[in-house]
């Protein structure tokens, strides 16, 4: 019986997407290794892709199926803990940076004229103790500074505007900063790993609208997108009172919903800001129902480059991030869940769960949908990965 199998997919992960020299070294960095480094890290992989993200349910998972799973060995649920506390995170970074690069060389990511990069922050569940072997955990108050607990706050990059939504690289918070330092060294690694030319933008919300980040951007050679609040009152009052009255600049049908646009260059920028000048696009966005969407857009793109419908399109892209990497890897994949509170295991486990997701939308996105295939859901995936894992294997002569 053919159809999608954890056998199928780690020969594709290893020969489409060229990954086989990481799963033998990931950086393992336990001195004496009982189990081989490539069975715990493809463990967690096939784990997070089967929606079984603790190590216990890898754990069970492995012993139900160890030969089907591709896995090839067993292991005890404190193994992966072990692991990843002493697993090196540059490797699985450098991981992410070919699964992105190989799908634009494979052309997952045409079909769109600009190749978008969607930056955004979030944060895990609140703990009621910091663990002085996590360097990541910061104090949660209210708003009588009464404290609350201990969360882990941290900045995702993900390929947008392209139809298939690939996590690139993850960055917690550093002391004292927020998401938008974060995010900008989160950038900067990224476009140095997977090349200059990799992308064309950087989307993100208005808290990303500082020029240091805005800076950055264009000293590595992406466009902004970012969007515009009363962060900037100056800024924000001179759009509103030029596009107050003003008939749209150009008004067109997107799926369902009726949009009106008002886009105008020759803005002028704030103080810190160095840009010459600020282009600003509103749009007014009417959904069937008969709610009303507005909200304002800045970026450095000219007019003459970059259209208003695509300009539009760039900025509600931003809403992948949120919608297809932080609610899918909070809601199936353990995002949030702490296997192990321990600064380096949560960054190797956070930084795997991003490869799984890459490489099962590939997979399921590009890979499978392939010819007259119809696209599968991501639970149809999931559900067939399953079933596969309860047919009998023929015996493994090799």
């Amino acid at each position: 019986m053919s159809g999608p199998s954890p056998r199928r997919l780690w020969k594709y992960v290893t020969q489409r997407l060229r990954l086989a020299d990481y799963f033998q070294a990931p950086g393992d960095g336990r001195t004496a290794p009982q189990i081989p480094a490539r069975a715990l890290v493809w463990g967690l992989v096939i784990g997070h892709v089967l929606r079984e993200d603790a190590f216990a349910g890898v754990d069970a998972l492995v012993h139900l199926g160890a030969r089907g799973l591709a896995v090839g060995r067993r292991f005890s649920h404190d193994t992966p803990a072990y692991f990843t506390a002493r697993l090196a995170p540059g490797p699985t970074r450098e991981a992410l940076g070919m699964v992105v690069r190989q799908a634009k060389r494979n052309k997952a990511l045409a079909g769109q004229p600009w190749i978008g990069l969607a930056v955004d922050g979030t944060a895990t569940t609140c703990v009621q103790k910091a663990r002085t072997n996590c360097a990541y955990c910061r104090p949660l108050h209210d708003a009588a500074g009464t404290l609350l607990g201990y969360r882990h706050e941290l900045v995702v990059l993900s390929v947008a505007g392209v139809g298939v939504t690939l996590p690139c690289d993850i960055e917690p918070y550093g002391p004292g900063e927020g998401e938008s330092a974060a995010g900008q060294r989160l950038v900067q690694r990224v476009v140095a790993a997977v090349g200059r030319r990799f992308a064309d933008y950087v989307v993100a919300d208005a808290q990303f609208a500082k020029a240091p980040f805005l800076h950055a951007m264009g000293d590595v050679g992406l466009r902004t997108v970012v969007r515009l609040k009363e962060h900037h009152p100056e800024l924000y009052a001179a759009a509103q009172q030029r596009y107050e009255g003003q008939p749209p600049t150009e008004v067109f049908e997107e799926g369902h919903d009726h949009v009106e646009v008002w886009d105008a260059e020759h803005f002028d920028p704030w103080e810190a800001l160095r840009w010459q000048t600020v282009r600003v696009l509103k749009y007014r966005q009417h959904k069937p129902d008969g709610r009303v969407v507005e909200a304002m857009w800045l970026t450095d793109w000219p007019q003459g480059e970059v259209p208003s419908r695509s300009l539009y399109r760039m900025a509600k892209s931003r809403w992948e991030i949120e919608n297809e990497t932080f609610n899918v890897a909070k809601t199936y994949h353990g995002l949030e869940h702490i296997c192990h509170h321990q600064g380096n295991s949560l960054l190797a486990t956070w930084l795997i769960l991003l490869l799984a997701l890459a490489i099962e939308r590939l997979y399921r996105l590009r890979y499978l949908h392939r010819g007259t295939h119809s696209i599968r859901s991501a639970i149809d995936l999931v559900r067939a990965l399953w079933l596969s894992l309860g047919r009998p294997l023929p015996a493994d002569t090799s």
